[in-house]
């Protein structure tokens, strides 16, 4: 393995962590502060997963 492969492993790992924490504290936002209906985004488990997991993406990408 040489040193240029390295840095972007270590750069897709941070990114793919981001988005995983993100998706999950997504859908813990969901679980504990949704609501039944009409909420945009805490009213749907998936649509909550999904904001979360691009928030922790553009979180660590930068």
């Amino acid at each position: 393995m040489t040193n240029e492969k390295k840095p972007k492993k270590k750069k897709l790992f941070k990114v793919l962590a981001g988005v995983f924490i993100g998706a999950l504290l997504g859908f813990l936002y969901f679980k504990f502060f949704g609501c039944n209906s009409g909420c945009a985004i805490s009213s749907n488990p998936y649509i909550s997963t999904v904001y979360g997991a691009v928030s922790g993406f553009v979180i660590t990408i930068f």
